[in-house]
Order: C-alpha cells, then sequence, then structure tokens
C-alpha cells in the first residue's frame, strides 16, 4: 500500500469520531488506519450517513402497508403502488447547514439532491414541496438568507423544469442562527422500469456518470454532524455547488439507460460522495470493488484520494453495469454529452479498494462502513426537561381576554407566519410540467395529474414546531393529523409519508428526550392513519455553539392518492348564500397558538387539544361527504385558528362572512385558538337537507357558523373589515420586508 502517514486519535477526533471509535476502526481493519481510510469511517460513520444515534428509534416506526413497494432504508427513496402498474416515489431531505452558510447554492444542492433520490430509483419527477424556517424577519441576516435559499431553490427548480407546487414557510427566534431547509420531491415510475442501489456480478464495470469531481463538498457530511458556529464560514468548501442544467440532461440519460436493460444498479452520489454509493451498493449486494481514482474525471488538478472520495460535488452518480454491455451505456451518455467513465469493477472479496497510479491507498470492508452493517449504533440517555413540566401549568384564565378582537385579527392576518406566501411562490414555477391542478386554486394540498390516467398524487407538507416545542409527542402527532387533514381536504386519500427530522444534539439527554417523544407520537400517529414511514433523513445539530437548539422540528411530508381527479376539492367560497360549516368540536383552547405567541408573547404552554380518535373520524366524514359531492369547499382550521380559516376561504374570490360565535367558548378562543381536528366546509343552500342528513348519521359534531357574502368580514354583528382591504395587507406582508 502506498505510504501513507498512520493516523491518531487525535485525527479522528478532529475528523469528528471518537475515541472508541478510533479503537473499532482499528480493530475491524487489524491495524493503524492511514488518513484516506480514516476520512472514509469519519465521513460514513458522521450522523448524517449513519444515523448511529437515531437508527435504534427510527426502527419502531410503521413501515408496512399493501401499497409499499421499497420500504424505509431499502432504496433512495420510499416506493409506493398507486395502482394500475404506476408507483410513485417520493423522499424529503435537509440542507440546513449548507444553507445556513450560502443560502442560494445550500438550498440549490438541497433541490438537486433529492430530485437525484427519485431518479437514480427511475422515477421521473413531477413535483418539489419545501419547507422552511427562517429567524427574526426583522434582523438583517435573516432576509438575506430568506433571499438566498428561495432564489436557490426557484432557479434551480424552474431550471431542471420541475414545479415547485407546495411547502411551509415559518419565522421564529430560534432559527436566528440555524434555518431548516428541507426539500421533497415526488417522481412516477411504471412497473418494471425501476432500478435498485445495489452491486453485484463479479467482473462488471463500475461507471461515475455526470458532472466532473471538484472540491466543493468535501466532509460535507460530517460538517452537517455538528454545532453552527463562528468558524462555520472556515467550512464553506463543504458547501456543494449546483448546475440544474447538468442535472436536466442527467435525468433524461438516466431515465434512457435504465430501459436498455444494461443496468445492474445505481445510485446518485449525495452525502459522502463516492464512497458513500460504492460502500452502500456493495453492501447490499454482497460484493467488494476495486476502484482506480486516478480514472475519475475531476474539475482540479492533483487531488488527494481522500478528496476525490470524500467530495459531494453535485449531479453525479455511480452505475454498475452488465459485462459486455458497456456499449449501449456509453453510447447514452455521449448522447446526452455527459462523463461516463468506468472507474473499476465490481469484486467477491466485500472490500473497497481503492487504488491511484497503481498504488493501493485503501482498503476498507464495505459492510462495516454502512447503517445496519458495522456502523456503530448508540442508544442515548434522555431525560424530559424541566421546561415540560412548567408548560403543563399554563390556564387561559390567567390570560385575559383583550377588548378589541378586530385588533388581533388586523394583527394575525398581518403575521408573516399567517400572512400571504406569494412572495416566495411567484418566484416558483408551479405550472412547468402543466400536470399541477392546483397551481392557481386554493387546495390544502397539491394535487399533480399521473399523465395518462385520471389519478392524482396529493402531496403536503406539514409541522408546527412551536407544538413540537410545547409538547413533543403529541406536536409530531399533530404533524401527521394535519398534513393527513389537507390532502383529505383537498379530497385525496392519505397513503404514506417521508420525514425530515430536524433536533439539535443528540448528546443533550433533553433534546434527545424531544427526539424519542417525537418518534412515539409519530409512530402512534401513522398507525391510526395508516401512512407508513417510506424514509427521510435525521438532521442533527441544529443549533448555534452559543444560542441554543432550534425547536425540535419533524418535519412530515406526505404523499396521498386522489383516484379521480374529479374529486378535487378547493378551500375558496364559491358564491354569497352558500352555508358555513364548523365540522369537528370547538374546545376552550389557546395554548400554543399563533395568537397566544405573539400576541400575549406567552409561549410557556402545552401543545393545543388534539383527539386523535376524533380527529380520524371527522376525517373519515369528510371523505365520505366530497365523494358524494355534497360540499362546494372543505378547508382545515390550522394555524390562526378559526378567522384565518374562513379569511383564506373568503379572498380568493373577494368574498366574506357572515358568521356567528359560540357562546359557551371563549370568543378569542374560538377565533384564534388551534384546537386541533376542525375544518371548515361550504354547502350550498340547496344542498343542505342532504348535508344535514348525512351528518347525521355520522358521529361527529358540527355546528352552522354562518353564510358567505360579498365581501364584509362579519363576526357577531361586528364589522372585521372588508376582504379587499385586508387582502391587501395580507398579500404584501413579505414585499414590504423583502422587497420586490
Amino acid at each position: 500500500m502506498e505510504h501513507q502517514e498512520l493516523t491518531t486519535v487525535e485525527t479522528a477526533k478532529d475528523l469528528g469520531l471518537l475515541p472508541e471509535e478510533f479503537e473499532r476502526i482499528i480493530e475491524i481493519l487489524g491495524r493503524v488506519p492511514n488518513f484516506t481510510e480514516l476520512s472514509i469511517f469519519a465521513v460514513m460513520w458522521s450522523e448524517h450517513c449513519s444515523y448511529k444515534n437515531s437508527i435504534t428509534w427510527l426502527k419502531t416506526l410503521p413501515k408496512d402497508s399493501d401499497r409499499m413497494l421499497a420500504k424505509a432504508g431499502e432504496e433512495n427513496a420510499g416506493l409506493v403502488d398507486l395502482g394500475d402498474g404506476i408507483g410513485c416515489a417520493f423522499k424529503i431531505e435537509s440542507h440546513n447547514h449548507p444553507s445556513a452558510l450560502e443560502p442560494y447554492q445550500g438550498a440549490a444542492t438541497g433541490v438537486g439532491g433529492i430530485n437525484r433520490d427519485i431518479f437514480t430509483m427511475g422515477a421521473r419527477p413531477i413535483a418539489q414541496l419545501n419547507s422552511l424556517r427562517f429567524g427574526d424577519l426583522k434582523l438583517e441576516k435573516t432576509q438575506w438568507l430568506v433571499k438566498g435559499v428561495v432564489k436557490g431553490i426557484s432557479h434551480y427548480g424552474n431550471a431542471f423544469g420541475i414545479p415547485t407546487v407546495g411547502g411551509e414557510l415559518f419565522f421564529d427566534d430560534c432559527y436566528n442562527v440555524n434555518p431548516l431547509v428541507n426539500a421533497m420531491s415526488a417522481g412516477i415510475v411504471k412497473a418494471g422500469e425501476t432500478v435498485s442501489a445495489t452491486s453485484y456480478g463479479v467482473g462488471n464495470p463500475v461507471y461515475i456518470v455526470g458532472s466532473a469531481t471538484g472540491k466543493d463538498g468535501i466532509h460535507g457530511a460530517a460538517f452537517a454532524s455538528k454545532d453552527i458556529s463562528k468558524d462555520s464560514v472556515n467550512d464553506l468548501p463543504a458547501v456543494q455547488v449546483g448546475d440544474p442544467f447538468q442535472e436536466k440532461l442527467l435525468l433524461e440519460a438516466t431515465l434512457e439507460v435504465i430501459k436498455t436493460g444494461a443496468v445492474v444498479g445505481m445510485q446518485d452520489m449525495g452525502a459522502a460522495g463516492i464512497i458513500c454509493s460504492n460502500s452502500e451498493m456493495s453492501a447490499k449486494g454482497e460484493h467488494g470493488m476495486r476502484i482506480d481514482l486516478d480514472l475519475v474525471p475531476t474539475r482540479q488538478a492533483n487531488m488527494k484520494p481522500y478528496e476525490i472520495l470524500l467530495s459531494e460535488s453535485q449531479e453525479r452518480m455511480l452505475i454498475v453495469v452488465h459485462k459486455g454491455r458497456e456499449k449501449e451505456v456509453e453510447a447514452v451518455f455521449d448522447k446526452w454529452d455527459l462523463n461516463c467513465a468506468i472507474i473499476g469493477e465490481v469484486t467477491d472479496t466485500q472490500r473497497l479498494e481503492y487504488y491511484m497510479h497503481g498504488e493501493k491507498v485503501a482498503d476498507v470492508p464495505a459492510d462495516d462502513l454502512v447503517l445496519g452493517g458495522g456502523a456503530p449504533v448508540y442508544e442515548r440517555e434522555y431525560r424530559e426537561p424541566a421546561y415540560f413540566a412548567e408548560n403543563q401549568k399554563f390556564n387561559m384564565d390567567d390570560v385575559a381576554e383583550p377588548a378589541n378582537l378586530v385588533e388581533v385579527a388586523e394583527h394575525l392576518s398581518a403575521h408573516p407566519n399567517l400572512a400571504s406566501k406569494r412572495w416566495v411562490t411567484d418566484q416558483y414555477d408551479s405550472m412547468v410540467g402543466v400536470q399541477t391542478m392546483t397551481a392557481n386554486l386554493a387546495c390544502d394540498a397539491a394535487v399533480v395529474a399521473v399523465k395518462d390516467t385520471n389519478k392524482a398524487i396529493v402531496l403536503t407538507t406539514d409541522c408546527n414546531s412551536r407544538y413540537v416545542y410545547a409538547d413533543p409527542y403529541k406536536g409530531t402527532a399533530i404533524a401527521v393529523a394535519e398534513a393527513a387533514r389537507n390532502i383529505t381536504c383537498a379530497g385525496g386519500e392519505p397513503v404514506a409519508i417521508t420525514n425530515c427530522l430536524n433536533f439539535g444534539n443528540p448528546y443533550n439527554p433533553e433534546v434527545y428526550w424531544q427526539f424519542v417523544s417525537a418518534i412515539k407520537g409519530m409512530g402512534d400517529a401513522c398507525r391510526k392513519f395508516e401512512t407508513p414511514v417510506t424514509g427521510g433523513n435525521v438532521s442533527f445539530y441544529n443549533q448555534s455553539a452559543d444560542g441554543g437548539s432550534v425547536f425540535p422540528t419533524p418535519t412530515i411530508g406526505m404523499l396521498g392518492v386522489m383516484e379521480d381527479t374529479e374529486n378535487i376539492m378547493t378551500a375558496d367560497f364559491k358564491q354569497p348564500g352558500d352555508l358555513i360549516y364548523l365540522i369537528g368540536e370547538s374546545v376552550n383552547d389557546i395554548a400554543s397558538s399563533q395568537y397566544l405567541a405573539s400576541w400575549h408573547k406567552i409561549t410557556a404552554c402545552q401543545a393545543p387539544y388534539f383527539d386523535i380518535d376524533k380527529e380520524y373520524d371527522t376525517q373519515q366524514t369528510i371523505k365520505e361527504l366530497i365523494k358524494h359531492r355534497v360540499l362546494v369547499s372543505a378547508h382545515d382550521v390550522a394555524d390562526g385558528g378559526l378567522y384565518i380559516n374562513l379569511l383564506e376561504s373568503a379572498m380568493p374570490n373577494g368574498l366574506g362572512f357572515d358568521i356567528e360565535t359560540d357562546a359557551a367558548i371563549r370568543k378569542d378562543a374560538f377565533l384564534f385558538g388551534e384546537a386541533q381536528g376542525r375544518i371548515v366546509v361550504t354547502v350550498a343552500p340547496e344542498e343542505q337537507e342532504r348535508f344535514i342528513e348525512f351528518m347525521a348519521t355520522s358521529e361527529t359534531e358540527f355546528t352552522l357558523l354562518g353564510t358567505v357574502n360579498n365581501g364584509f368580514l362579519n363576526v357577531d354583528g361586528e364589522l372585521f373589515g372588508h376582504v379587499t382591504d385586508v387582502k391587501m395587507v395580507h398579500s404584501n406582508v413579505l414585499h414590504s420586508i423583502l422587497g420586490e
């Protein structure tokens, strides 16, 4: 083996490994590793690649259903059966740390990476979503981050040609240092056209295709596994650089090469680059590889072996090809003018042997590098934080009801968390590909038609991190329930989730308690709604070195199926005189509401009221009402409470509402509380009788709130404004802060 200086425990610590992990590596190799080998273990055993601090709990999540074609951990993304020989691959991932340092490239390469996960399986991406969290919008740094991230997502997605159809945007001071950028993609594939991330067949050639390899993104996975600090700017080389036009070529070439039948297996090069693809494909196929690093096309001269192995340069794939069919594969990549280089071959050693100029520079066992193989697995200590017990003491009777609720309504309708996200969505192309059915419709979830069928996929991302901070178990269960509620209100059937688990430092027992509680809440809710977990990612270390952790934010990306696009249901009021009903129970509750947080400045409280059984039953009732064409609109009551819900339904068509509040419930709780499990529907007067008869046969509570009018916002006879004036403010909140 080429002479390289042997490493010490200090080198290991510098690379983010624990002393005991260094000892374990020596045991595995039977000798002290050289620097290249230690770098390989450091990146593959980082939290970002190995899930060493989370896998024990992730394994408790439900993974099975009749629709599951690829379960969590089996492939690059989850794969769900839509019926009629069609599958949907979908996944969500984070790009938080890179986006904190370089928001444009951080967000752009997050979009690129998640789409590669989809098309590497043979699926053509047809929809993207995102979930974004930032700090105080008044801060210059936050404005810089928001502008950069949104530009990165829009430029990459628009150029790549996949519509951005939905997402979330949330502001809170806890994200001042560490924003969260979670990107989701979904794609469609026909039965028999998928390809697996595996490698087998001794002598089969191993290709690297796509972009050349550069020094960007080296140790990116390790960088994603530590705190953000003032020294993080030194990690800028760990941020990757994206090229959406190259990715578009790679997408077309990939789907074409799969159809040749010459491909054994394929994996995109995301976190940890070549070493990750080599080790995961080899471990899965129970084979090894011999790789010549000097055959890898590079952007810079004289790259060291570890730099080539660990680079996270974008728009690259690893492909294993059936020996003798090289010409077919090379012809496809030549046609699309992409690099396509043989860098090695499959062996039967179950080891990864790396050579540079004929000298062996590293020799490591594939299985010991990967999750589910020899990578370390830890059960971390956890304990309930003191704040949790304090939260339970909150009593709304201690909060005085404001004398002027019109002022509260004006405050909430102009709050960045509740105001129109038009500043963001106008930058996204939601129509490219012409399959998006909800681009110009007010709908609780995105509906994207599946070409050549009557079906659609229904997609949403949801998580109220304030609820999760207040009560991680309940808050995460609510995130699952709200995602299901959004899909149900749009006319879909919830079928599966992917998740992006954004938390602080797992070595902090109180943070780990938040994580464990969140997983338990997610598992229970997914079992109730029959939406198994298809995969996703864990992002720990979302914190500053001095400013504490972000709110625990387990973002739920949910997939629903609509068997017939005739079933689409929108949230907007249609015409004056329609009757407005509230389905689900009203509860005297203002806990964890935006109203309590931003008007009263109270954050120490419980999560809002939530009864999972009643929630489930309410959603089944809504499905039946939509199926039988009883409703004109349906919209779930979420952030901002009932008043914001009504406003959102009124604004699209310039309509208003006359409603009466419930005398048994505090008026501020009735209007602005965020008790879960409620859906507002409208019914045409001629359908009222059928609606009431239908509801009488269900166990679900419902109440008549009032009627739709021509634009006045009336509550108990008091004018809260006119829809035109409120809409003007609501639509321009972000524009007034961030500019045009």
